[in-house]
């Protein structure tokens, strides 16, 4: 059985009896007019204690307002990101310990049992118990209103749900009959799984626990179809737009949408310390301003944001540096932990017949690899300093292998011709396009999302070498949902997009993001829904080596010996190296992050990535402070 507790809570005692620490600015004065209680009274009986010394970092003082740029209003669920308060949380290490949660127990993958803080509250200061986690369990997931899917994924194995057992108001135990390996990075994820909810602020969107006329009536305010999308608008947690929703993140939001100025301020419940007792975090208020992506990093050079790395490109680190020395801010070079700065996926279930065929036949997707001038994509984009790779795992991963990164990443349009002559494709147009066996030229839209001059520069570059191939390409940019509209549709027949998310896994990873497990995965997302929904909507792979990563990850699932994990890993990235599902370009891309000089206890150095470190997030963000 593994026991996760922070060994610093031994110390956890002598602190709350110690001198009462320092207020935060903004709260002091609440405090003073008894509108809110003295931290010590608003911390946990056993708040999580960061010890910033083994941090390397310093103690700091509360107060102060941050400011950072979001292109859209529904960036404000960033905050969850980097806020990244979690029941477990990644470590820059990489190793899961308990955040939200007490302690966890974990015997076998199977039975998990999760100790509560108790004193823990919600941000309105109401008790944080295992009421929360009974309410969504039974009230949320279980109910075929607002789950008609049925629990997540993440929540059943072999298409089963746990038995949930609430043993006492800051005891709960989940078990299985076979090993999840995937609970714990789950709950720790940018986008964590929630398996608690505020139940004393949901229940009132709650048809079990509402008067039906009451309730219809908010629904009919609301402008909803019915209770259950009534409760979904105001309990989204993740979303983070509703003020009034409670939260345990470290700060809340206090500005309602539509918005060009979002207010986060510090959550005078938050559940950690420094060893002072001082209760973080640190800062008052972040405020979130609204602009366009494109114009993010000229306002970040002018100085307009204290904390950047989202919008950030490479080629803007000459002028960010420039702008640093008139605005008081310094530029650091972390690295993106992406497998790719930027891929290629072919869509294995687009809706044209004919280009289907083409886009599964393994020699069309080698043959566009290979027809990739990776070298001259470092020097044009990024200045001679990433390195040609496929779509895989980084070099500072156990499970990186040199092979996997090499695999038809060589430019060769010689080989490449060759390949599509194999295909039969070698009948051509007067304009010299390739012919699909049904007559029509090798036209391809890609479509983008539309964020980033940095995908069309790419495709700029890509689409001269495809042509002297006999395919043509035309970019295609959207917003977001459109772009993600188009996939699922089907209408996409390729898409651009950034790599695999987690580039730094180990065995004891999930490989979700090598087989087809969500909707949103642009190579296949009909067998993505497919897994999504337990087979509801969307359709199982039918192509065989895509079936053997499903089966292979379901191996995965049913181990819990790492060396069974690492051989299924292996396998995994041989078959995506063999297969090309996703067309990579090059990595380890320095990602410049901008930090207001005064910002203090943000690393030198870091990896700035989605999964596994939520960005900002696994750095804690909650100790960061203004030095006068």
């Amino acid at each position: 059985m593994r026991v996760f507790y922070f060994a610093s809570l031994l110390f956890t005692a002598s602190l709350v009896a110690g001198p009462a620490a320092a207020e935060s600015p903004l709260l002091s004065e609440r405090v003073s007019s008894g509108a809110l209680p003295p931290s010590a009274e608003r911390l946990p009986e056993k708040p999580l204690i960061s010890n910033l010394a083994e941090m390397n970092r310093e103690t700091g003082q509360p107060g102060g307002d941050i400011r950072l740029l979001m292109a859209r209003s529904k960036d404000t669920r960033m905050m969850t990101v980097y806020g990244y308060a979690r029941l477990v949380g990644f470590t820059p290490q990489l190793t899961l310990e308990p955040d939200i949660a007490l302690g966890v127990e974990n015997v076998k993958d199977q039975t998990f049992t999760f100790h509560l803080r108790p004193g823990h509250r919600w941000s309105d200061g109401h008790p944080f118990t295992t009421e929360d986690f009974r309410y969504y369990w039974q009230d949320m997931a279980l109910n075929e209103f607002l789950s008609p899917f049925g629990p997540p994924e993440a929540l059943l194995v072999n298409g089963k749900p746990p038995r949930v057992e609430v043993i006492d108001r800051h005891t709960i135990r989940y078990h299985w009959e076979a090993p999840n390996p995937l609970f714990l990075p789950a709950l720790a994820g940018a986008r964590p799984l929630y398996i608690y909810a505020p139940a004393h602020y949901l229940k009132q969107f709650h048809a079990d626990h509402v008067d039906d006329e009451k309730l219809k009536s908010m629904v009919e305010e609301a402008g909803v179809r019915n209770w259950a999308g009534l409760h979904t608008r105001f309990g989204h947690q993740y979303k983070f737009d509703n003020p009034d929703l409670p939260t345990l993140q470290p700060w809340l939001c206090v500005t309602p949408a539509p918005s060009e100025r979002f207010i986060f301020e510090r959550n005078p419940y938050f559940h950690r310390v420094d060893s002072k007792r001082q209760q973080l975090p640190y800062l008052d208020r972040v405020i979130v301003n609204i602009a366009s992506s494109g114009l993010i990093p000229a306002k970040t050079g002018a100085g307009e944001s204290d904390l950047q790395g989202r919008y950030l490109r490479l080629d803007n680190y000459p002028f960010l540096m420039e702008g640093g020395e008139r605005n008081n801010f310094v530029v650091r070079l972390w690295q993106m932990g992406i497998g790719s700065q930027m891929a290629i996926y072919p869509n294995l279930n687009a809706n044209d017949d004919t280009w289907r065929e083409v886009m599964r036949d393994v020699r069309f997707r080698r043959a566009l690899s290979l027809g990739i001038d990776r070298e001259e994509i470092n020097q044009v984009i990024y200045f001679g300093l990433v390195l040609p790779s496929a779509n895989t795992v980084l070099p500072q991963s156990p499970l990186f292998r040199q092979e996997y990164a090499d695999a038809w990443v060589r430019f060769d349009l010689n080989a490449a011709n060759a390949l599509l002559d194999e295909m039969g494709l070698a009948e051509r147009n007067e304009e010299n396009l390739r012919l699909l066996p049904d007559g029509r030229p090798m036209e391809i839209v890609v479509h983008s999302a539309g964020e980033s001059t940095e995908q069309t520069d790419l495709l700029e570059l890509i689409h001269d070498n495809w042509l002297k191939m006999g395919i043509k390409i035309h970019t295609k940019p959207s917003q977001r949902e459109i772009f993600r509209e188009r996939l699922y549709s089907g209408e996409a027949l390729m898409s651009i997009w950034t790599g695999l998310d987690n580039g730094l896994p180990t065995a004891d990873t999930p490989p979700t993001e090598l087989a087809p497990t969500n909707q949103t995965q642009p190579q296949w997302p009909v067998w993505g829904q497919y897994f999504e929904t337990a087979g509801l909507t969307g359709s199982s792979p039918d192509v065989t080596e895509v079936a053997q990563l499903a089966d292979l990850l379901q191996q995965w699932r049913r181990t819990s010996d790492t060396r069974v994990r690492n051989t299924v890993w292996q396998k995994m990235l041989e078959i995506h190296a063999d297969q090309v599902f996703t067309i990579g370009t090059v990595n380890a891309v320095p990602q410049p992050i901008v930090v207001n000089a005064r910002l203090q206890n943000v690393p030198e150095q870091g990896v700035y990535a989605w999964a596994p470190g939520a960005y900002f997030g696994m750095y804690r963000p909650d100790t960061f402070w203004l030095a006068p």
